[in-house]
C-alpha cells in the first residue's frame, strides 16, 4: 500500500523539492500552500493532490487532512515546511510583524499538526512528523537579526521534542531538520559570495539536499526527538 504524506508551503523552494522528492519514491502527496495549484515548481503526477489556503487557518488545516483521508484513504506522515522570514533589528520589529511570523510559523504549524495526529492515532500505525527550522537557532549570524522569527522557530523546536516524548509509544515520531543557506526563490536576490559565506564549507544547500534529509527522518522508524542539521557545518560555531 502506497504511504501518504502532507507536505505544507509546498508550491516552491524547499517545499516543493520535499513534495517532489517523495513523489520520486512512490509516496501519494498532498501539498498546499497559498497557491499551491498555480506551482510550476510540482511535478503533475495522479498521485499528487493539492490543496490551496493559509495553513494558519484551522479549517484549510482541516481540509487538507480531509483531502488525503478521502483521495487516498489515511495519512503516514506529515512535512511542517511553511513559514515566514523576517530579518531586522530586534527594535524594528512591529506588532504586524509578530503576528504574521506566530500566523504562519506556529499556527500554521499547531492546526494541521492537530488534525494529522487525531488521523494518526485513529489509524494505530505510526507515522512521522517532520518539521523544517534552521541553524540560526543554534548558532546566530550578527550581520542577520532575526531574533523574532527565532521566537517562532524555537517554540516550534520546543514543541517538537516534547512531542516526541508524548506519543514515542504510540509510534508517531517527531524530528525537525534545520536547513542553513539554502538556495532557493527566497535568496534570488541574495549574493552568492555572501550565501556561501555562511557555511563553513563553503557552500548552500540544495532544496534536494533538504528533502533528502526530511525524507531520510520520515523513514527512519527508530529516530525520534532529533534534528538534523543540513547547514555546511554552520551549526558548529565561527570559521
Amino acid at each position: 500500500m502506497k504511504k501518504t504524506i502532507i507536505v505544507t508551503g509546498a508550491s516552491q523552494g524547499i517545499g516543493a523539492g520535499i513534495a517532489n522528492a517523495f513523489l520520486a519514491r512512490g509516496y501519494n502527496v498532498v501539498a498546499t500552500s497559498r497557491n499551491a495549484s498555480k506551482s510550476t515548481e510540482l511535478q503533475q503526477s495522479d498521485s499528487l493532490a493539492v490543496v490551496d489556503g493559509d495553513i494558519g487557518d484551522a479549517t484549510v488545516a482541516a481540509k487538507v487532512v480531509e483531502t488525503a483521508v478521502q483521495r487516498f484513504g489515511g495519512i503516514d506522515g506529515l512535512v511542517n515546511n511553511a513559514g515566514i522570514f523576517i530579518a531586522k533589528p530586534f527594535t524594528d520589529y512591529t506588532k504586524q510583524d509578530f503576528d504574521n511570523l506566530v500566523h504562519t510559523n506556529l499556527e500554521g504549524t499547531l492546526y494541521i499538526t492537530q488534525y494529522v495526529l487525531k488521523q494518526l492515532l485513529a489509524q494505530k500505525r505510526g507515522g512521522s512528523v517532520v518539521g523544517i527550522t534552521t541553524t540560526l537557532l543554534s548558532n546566530p549570524v550578527a550581520s542577520l537579526p532575526v531574533g523574532v522569527a527565532m521566537m517562532t522557530k524555537g517554540g516550534m523546536t520546543g514543541a517538537s521534542v516534547n512531542l516526541a516524548l508524548e506519543y514515542a509509544k504510540d509510534g508517531i515520531r517527531f524530528n525537525l531538520v534545520a536547513p542553513g543557506i539554502v538556495d532557493t526563490p527566497m535568496h534570488k536576490e541574495t549574493p552568492r559570495d555572501f550565501m556561501k559565506s555562511l557555511s563553513p564549507m563553503g557552500s548552500y544547500a540544495t532544496t534536494r539536499q533538504i528533502a533528502d534529509a526530511v525524507v531520510y527522518l520520515t523513514e527512519a522508524e527508530h529516530v525520534t526527538g532529533e534534528t538534523l542539521n543540513v547547514g555546511g557545518g554552520a551549526q558548529r560555531g565561527h570559521w
